[in-house]
């Protein structure tokens, strides 16, 4: 008689253990979905930005909430100046289909663009009849990069990549949620059919 109640105590204990051993997993999941969480709750936007536009104006990236943003350092001194031509094309084009370009000259290339603000915003109208959002002078790399940039550079930040601005006119692509989607190249014109296909897609 007594064999008869022994023999249930060590399946007993055995289903014990494996509910023990399934807590555990639940809870480890929890865990580690809860950390994922809380690194995608930690990414940024672009909308937490507010700037200094061209006139001294300030600029609210949160007002392009739903658009997908090209964003590009610009120098009035440079042998890629001429792509202000290609970025305004393409602005005009686009502009209406939830699509804008905002524009930071920079003055970390070679010294090419030297001038006020005043005279950047003559030289653009004058020059290439830019209509696009133009902003304040900044910097774009080094210990005065501005926080708009070090959020575009860091992956701690953007969630997507570390990068370094290489010359004038790189451009920072952002999506319809605010989030960086490419980097693109100096040389690469702003009429590519990289570009294109990213702002129709």
């Amino acid at each position: 008689m007594k064999l008869s109640y022994l023999i249930p105590f060590p399946i007993l204990a055995f289903l014990a253990c494996t509910q023990v051993n399934k807590d555990a997993q639940v809870s480890e999941i929890n865990h580690s979905t809860s950390i994922t969480k809380d690194k995608v709750m930690e990414k940024e936007t672009i909308y937490s930005f507010k700037v200094k536009d061209l006139a001294g104006d300030a600029f609210d990236f949160a007002s392009l909430k739903g658009k997908k943003i090209m964003i590009v350092n610009t120098a009035s001194e440079c042998g890629l100046t001429p792509q202000y031509e290609q970025l305004q094309s393409v602005y005009e084009e686009y502009k209406d289909k939830n699509f804008v370009i905002v524009g930071f000259p920079a003055n970390n290339f070679g010294a090419q663009e030297p001038g006020s603000n005043a005279e950047i915003a003559t030289f653009c109208k004058k020059n290439y009849g830019v209509t696009f959002p133009m902003m304040s002078k900044i910097s774009v790399k080094g210990q005065d990069m501005h926080p708009i940039y070090q959020f575009l550079t860091q992956k701690a930040k953007n969630g997507l990549q570390d990068s370094e601005v290489q010359w004038n006119f790189q451009k920072y692509l952002i999506d319809e949620n605010g989030h960086l989607a490419k980097v693109i190249s100096p040389r690469t014109l702003p009429n590519d059919k990289e570009i294109i296909n990213w702002i129709k897609g």
